[in-house]
C-alpha cells in the first residue's frame, strides 16, 4: 500500500499543475475558446513510482472538467501495474470524482482544492484508493498543449514487418504487438513453437495499460523466423508483427558469400561451427571443449579452455564462452550470409584433482563479455570467410 501512497502524491501534484495551468494559460484565451491542456511530468514528487496524466478541458478562461489518469505499481516492489481513470467534476476551486481501479477493482475517490499563491496555485486535497488515504500539497507544474502532448506520446515499437535486409533489425529477433485480452492465448500458442520469450516483455507497462496492447519480444532460429511470423499473424488480437533489434551488433557482424557454407538452402552448421571454432581457438590460444547450436534461437555456443597465467603455480584453467549466429543477410532467398560473434566471456576455475580452490568471480563485466575486438576474433573471421564488414559511417558493406 506504500506504493499507492507514493503514486498518489504524484497525482495530487499533477492536479496542482492543473491549477497553475489555469492561471498561466487562461489569460491568453478569449472567452469563446475551447482548449485542452495536459500535465505529464510531476517533478520531485512521484519518485518514479507512478505515471500521471491530468487532462483539463477549458471553456474560455474556465476549467469545466478534468480527467485524472494514474498508473502505479500494484504493490511495493511489484512489476505489475494497476491504474485508475477518474472523471473530475469542477466546482470553483474544487475537483472531485470517484471511480474504481482497473486491475484490483479498488474504490477510488478524489477531492482536490486549489488556492492561488502569487503566480502559482497551492493544491490541497485527499485521494483514497481502497483503504489508503493520502494527503498532499503540490504546486508549480508545467502543462502541455494538445499538440505537444500528442507529440510526446508518439512511440516507435521498433517493429519492421518487411525489412529489405538485416542491417537495421536482427534476423533472430521478432516482436509481436497483441491486444491485452488476447496476450495469454498467444503465449499459450507460443509454448509449442520452440521460441524464446524475453521475460521483461511480459511486464504490462503503463503504456500498455493505456493503449490496451502489449509488445512481446521473441528470439527464434532465423531459419524459422519467417514461418513463425506468418503463423503468429493468424492469431487473434495481433496488431503488428515483424523483426526488431536483437543480437546482431553490426560492429561484430560480417557478411560473406553463402556458396561454400550452405547445405541446400540452409547454412551448414557443422561446417560453420568447425570453422568458427578453429579461428577462435587459434586467436585465443585455446582448445575447443564443446560446440552447441540452440534449437530455439539458432545461436552457436562455443566453450574453449586454456591454462590461466594468472597464478602459474596453481595451474588454473580459463573457460572461454563465445556465442555466434549465422543467418541470411535478408528475409527470403539470399546468396549471402551474415555472421555475428560475441565478445569472449572468461571464467577461471581450479580443475585440478581434489582438493580444489573455490574461486569466486566478483567482477562486474558485461554479460556478453568484452564487446571490443581486443583479441582480433572479428578480424580473423573476416579473413577466414573472405567477408565484408559494415561501414557505420557510410551505412554500407565494405
Amino acid at each position: 500500500m506504500r506504493a499507492f501512497s507514493v503514486c498518489l502524491i504524484g497525482l495530487m501534484a499533477a492536479a496542482a499543475g492543473s491549477a497553475m495551468a489555469q492561471n498561466k494559460t487562461n489569460a491568453k484565451l478569449p472567452s469563446s475558446t475551447n482548449e485542452t491542456r495536459y500535465f505529464t511530468s510531476i517533478d520531485g514528487l512521484m519518485d518514479g513510482n507512478a505515471d500521471v496524466i491530468l487532462k483539463e478541458s477549458y471553456q474560455g478562461k474556465t476549467v469545466t472538467s478534468a480527467v485524472l489518469d494514474v498508473c502505479y505499481p500494484a504493490a511495493k516492489g511489484s512489476d505489475r501495474k494497476d491504474r485508475f481513470v477518474a472523471n473530475l467534476a469542477v466546482n470553483g476551486q474544487t475537483m472531485t470524482g470517484t471511480t474504481q481501479s482497473i486491475g484490483d477493482k479498488l474504490p477510488v475517490s478524489v477531492n482536490l482544492t486549489r488556492k492561488q499563491t502569487g503566480d502559482t496555485y497551492e493544491f490541497k486535497g485527499q485521494i483514497r484508493v481502497g483503504q489508503t488515504t493520502t494527503n498532499v500539497v503540490s504546486s508549480d507544474n508545467a502543462d502541455l498543449s494538445e499538440q505537444e502532448f500528442r507529440e510526446n506520446q508518439t512511440n516507435d515499437d521498433g517493429i519492421v514487418p518487411a525489412p529489405k535486409d538485416f542491417t537495421q533489425v536482427s534476423p533472430e529477433a521478432i516482436a509481436v504487438k497483441v491486444k491485452l485480452e488476447n496476450a495469454a492465448d498467444l503465449l499459450k500458442y507460443l509454448k509449442g513453437q520452440n521460441v524464446g520469450i524475453a521475460v521483461n516483455s511480459l511486464a504490462v507497462s503503463c503504456e500498455s495499460l493505456r493503449s490496451g496492447q502489449i509488445t512481446l519480444n521473441l528470439s527464434v532460429d532465423p531459419q524459422r523466423a519467417a514461418d513463425l511470423l506468418a503463423n503468429v499473424k493468424t492469431q487473434q488480437g495481433i496488431s503488428g508483427a515483424g523483426w526488431t533489434s536483437g543480437l546482431f551488433d553490426m560492429e561484430r557482424t560480417l557478411r560473406f558469400a553463402a556458396t561454400d557454407w550452405q547445405d541446400g538452402t540452409k547454412p551448414n552448421r557443422d561446417k560453420l561451427a568447425t570453422a568458427i571454432g578453429a579461428v577462435a581457438a587459434k586467436v585465443l590460444s585455446a582448445k575447443i571443449a564443446s560446440s552447441t547450436w540452440s534449437d530455439e534461437t539458432g545461436k552457436l555456443t562455443l566453450l574453449l579452455k586454456r591454462p590461466s597465467d594468472m597464478f602459474p603455480a596453481l595451474a588454473l584453467t580459463e573457460t572461454i564462452e563465445l556465442n555466434a549466429m549465422v543467418a541470411p543477410d535478408r528475409p527470403g532467398a539470399s546468396d549471402h550470409l551474415m555472421l555475428w560473434i560475441s565478445g569472449p566471456s572468461i571464467t577461471t576455475a581450479d580443475e585440478s584433482s581434489p582438493p580444489k580452490l573455490n574461486l569466486i568471480d566478483t567482477s562486474s563485466d558485461d554479460d556478453e563479455g568484452d564487446q571490443s575486438d581486443e583479441y582480433g576474433i572479428v578480424d580473423a573471421l573476416t579473413k577466414e570467410f573472405k567477408a565484408q564488414r559494415w561501414d557505420l559511417e557510410n551505412t554500407a558493406w565494405k
